[in-house]
């Protein structure tokens, strides 16, 4: 019988990880937890991941069968993990003294499409878990795990998990997302690559969405899509300590630094079509291609295009190459390219804050880092919190730590408060609003679809293009350097992989500042006679924000048959997580607006 309450009681999820429950000690530790969590007055929900190793496991044993299983039985046999590790972890809470219940996904009532091993969230049903809540059960949720319409048992990919603790949290609008893994929090890089790395004690979504994104192993970007989406409080704290972790919350007024922290992916490879006609419809071609054969791509670079053609390259995680390759010829064929070529042993190494947004020198600063340490740079894409450069894989190592202690990220920072919702505090308690939880229910279907927030356009901007650079370390620092010594604050940045020895850069700036920084530019063009510095002053950069943005490869292709429609042409672009950055014809500013926003829905 459920039992009485003088009023709501607040929800806490709290997710372990597969290094959490690797034994029955640690599965111990993690059902005291819960308890705890319980006797200070919640409702609880834990999310369990497959015990260590248990995944690979099952994987190795499905390989000592067949070369080739089958996706639908991989699901199949991985949710069994799981399935496993909710069993043992009632145990441990019923021995413990208070009631368990653990749920399957199925049970549960997470319902996905049907793409397996790595399946995406449609809705989740609320109605068994607070039943079984409210009755006075802590519910242990199979996470990674869902069921499709069909009722086949479905897997959500890596870091499935933590999307479905986030998931829980949002529906049942917990309090707080607790995040138990074997690290202290969210580091400001690897600790394992640089000893002088630091916890950070409060992120922002936008933040952590673009650290996950660029490598950064502690949590998995779709977990951090649905947290934003809902507003659901994470705290990533260690399963091994009563350490406070970190808080990743919405942003604060006060940038606690310009770098928040350094992220890295060591094996990328660079795709670069060369001579690309430079028109509308042909990066439509090109991302439809890419989104029908689901292959994620990154660093995504159009620099500005001369006569007539223009080059593009992008970035896939280097097993996907010979997937891509086989794409990308045959839209290159379509298309007329010139040529189609590939790069391997590189790494991409990124900078990541809010702070940026405000400060001027902050790319100088990081290419000078860079060129003292004799490190050159292949491509390099921003937006507005994020600065990716793509770098030769050997000196992936000396460029984390480089720039890392450059940025002063390896010194003590004041530790900021925590702020908003009461959620973050735990122990508080609030009515929940019957009609907040049925709106976010009503909006779970389709909860991890493509989500565009906005459509802008900024015509107060100019572009700067400086061709003919030689390709040597230190080029892009001295560039930056004489624009931000004079206080310009640059916006979008583009380089593109150098072509027989020469580099060029693209930026924009202000619109009030372009005759400025023509003028710092002045003497080091002088000091480089190969080098051409051209501008235009009438020009749009459209901005595409929203969540997952470089996930869903969908996005682009939407954006750019829309634009190749309406004879639009794209004459530079790049992306992030949270942000695809167009530049078009300043004329053509209105229209593109128009035409995107009522492409994805917006007013």
């Amino acid at each position: 019988m459920a039992r009485e309450r003088d009023s709501v009681v607040s929800v806490i999820v709290q997710k372990f990880g597969g290094t959490s429950v690797a034994n029955a000690e640690k599965i111990r530790h993690a059902a005291m937890r819960a308890v705890e969590a319980k006797r200070r007055g919640f409702d609880v929900v834990v999310v369990v991941s497959a015990r260590g190793h248990k995944t690979d496991e099952l994987i190795e044993l499905a390989h000592g069968i067949t070369k080739n299983p089958r996706p639908r039985e991989m699901d199949m046999l991985l949710s069994t993990g799981e399935q496993e590790s909710v069993a043992l972890m009632a145990m441990a809470v019923h021995e413990l003294g208070e009631d368990a219940i653990s749920l399957t996904g199925a049970q549960i009532g997470v319902l996905t499409d049907t793409t397996h091993t790595r399946a995406r969230i449609v809705s989740i049903s609320t109605e068994r878990m607070k039943e079984l809540l409210a009755a006075g059960n802590i519910v242990i949720a199979a996470g990674f795990q869902g069921v499709d319409s069909a009722m086949n048992i479905t897997t959500l990919g890596r870091g499935g998990s933590d999307t479905t603790a986030t998931a829980l949290a949002a529906v049942l609008n917990a309090e707080l997302c607790e995040i138990y893994t074997d690290v202290e929090g969210v580091f400001t890089t690897d600790p394992r690559v640089v000893a002088s790395a630091r916890k950070v004690e409060r992120i922002s979504y936008d933040e952590m969405l673009e650290l996950a994104s660029l490598g950064a192993g502690v949590m998995h970007s779709r977990s951090i899509e649905f947290a934003k989406k809902f507003s659901v409080p994470l705290r990533v704290r260690p399963s091994y300590s009563d350490g406070p972790g970190t808080l990743i919350a919405p942003e604060t007024d006060e940038a606690n630094s310009i770098v928040t922290g350094v992220a890295f992916v060591r094996n990328e490879a660079l795709i670069t079509l060369v001579g690309l006609p430079d028109q509308p419809g042909v990066m439509s071609s090109l991302f439809t291609a890419l989104s029908g054969a689901k292959i994620p791509v990154d660093m995504v670079v159009q620099n500005v295009g001369r006569e007539g053609f223009a080059n593009v390259s992008f970035t896939v995680a280097e097993d996907e190459l010979p997937a891509a390759m086989r794409v990308v010829s045959a839209a290159a064929e379509t298309l007329k390219v010139q040529s189609v070529q590939q790069t391997t042993e590189l790494s991409k190494v990124s900078i990541v804050g809010h702070g940026m947004q405000t400060h001027t020198g902050v790319a100088a600063r990081m290419f000078q880092i860079l060129a003292d340490s004799g490190i050159n740079i292949r491509v390099v894409t921003t937006s507005e919190i994020k600065i990716s450069v793509l770098i030769d894989r050997t000196r992936c190592s000396d460029a984390v730590e480089a720039v890392h202690n450059g940025f002063g990220l390896n010194q003590p920072t004041r530790t900021l408060p925590d702020i908003g919702r009461s959620a973050v505090r735990i122990g508080s308690s609030r009515s929940v609003d019957a009609e907040v939880v049925a709106d976010i229910v009503s909006r779970l279907e389709g909860m991890e679809s493509i989500l565009v927030s906005d459509v802008s356009a900024d015509t107060q901007q100019s572009r700067i293009t400086v061709t003919g650079l030689p390709d040597d370390p230190g080029v892009a620092r001295d560039v930056f350097a004489a624009v931000g010594e004079g206080g310009v604050l640059v916006d979008m940045i583009i380089q593109n992989v150098a072509r027989d020895g020469k580099a060029s850069i693209s930026f924009t700036v202000p619109g009030e500042d372009l005759e400025r920084s023509l003028q710092l530019l002045r003497p080091f063009s002088d000091a480089h006679k190969e080098t051409l510095v051209t501008s235009d002053r009438h020009i749009c950069k459209l901005t595409i924000a929203g969540i997952g943005l470089r996930s869903h490869t969908d996005v682009g292709r939407r954006v750019f048959r829309t634009l190749a429609t309406h004879h639009i042409n794209v004459q530079m672009l790049n992306t992030s997580e949270i942000k695809l950055s167009i530049v078009i014809a300043a004329v053509e500013a209105e229209r593109a607006l128009k035409i995107l926003r009522s492409e994805f829905g917006l007013p």
